[in-house]
């Protein structure tokens, strides 16, 4: 029975991860006539990146797509009545694909906006928090990287006062964000780092 329960969660992982490969902001873009992104402004493949070919609408479906790859996959981890702690290993799974997807040689995205559709079923409360800090900083000084590695840093304290079981994914998750703008993190150190 252990074998069969292992079996059926490597399984959903490996979907989740072949979810989390499928690219939004590629495909939309494709779909819509618009220049491929990551031939374009920073090269990634995320809905930042489509905004700044000035097509409002595929920046917010790709948007809405990537939160919707992170929501699905711990809806299918929900469904199978996994845990809550092997649902956001499965979340993981789709952000490490979102992150590093087969479809696109292992690049993509920076995961942000799937890590917040995890979190959106993990603990809505959470989600809230990291979408408030991420919307008000980018309101503020309009420099998405900034309020992306803030929502980052600060995910695994707000998981720790809302929910410690989470704790652990949280942090892996936010690593993850933390390393795909590593060098977004030396730009802002360094004041280089572009406003939208």
């Amino acid at each position: 029975m252990i074998e069969a329960d292992a079996i059926i969660t490597l399984s959903v992982m490996a979907i989740a991860y072949l979810l989390g490969s499928v690219s939004n902001a590629v495909l939309i873009c494709h779909f819509m006539g618009i220049d491929d992104p990551r031939q374009l402004g920073s090269g990634n493949p995320g809905a930042t990146n489509v905004l700044r070919t000035g097509n409002w609408p595929a920046a917010l479906l790709t948007l809405t797509g990537d939160l919707c790859k992170g929501m699905l996959a711990i809806s299918i981890a929900r469904w199978m009545d996994f845990a809550l702690f092997n649902q956001a290993l499965v979340g993981i799974c789709a952000l490490i694909g979102h992150i590093w997807s087969i479809f696109l040689r292992f690049s993509g995205g920076k995961g942000v906006a799937t890590m917040l559709g995890c979190c959106l079923l993990l603990d809505y409360r959470l989600a809230i928090l990291q979408a408030g800090v991420w919307l008000v900083l980018l309101a503020i000084r309009r420099i998405s990287s900034l309020a992306a590695v803030s929502m980052a840093l600060l995910s695994p304290i707000f998981c720790w006062l809302l929910n410690p079981p989470l704790l652990i994914p949280v942090i892996i998750m936010s690593s993850l964000i933390l390393a795909t703008h590593h060098q977004n993190i030396r730009n802002l150190l360094n004041h280089r780092e572009k406003p939208l």
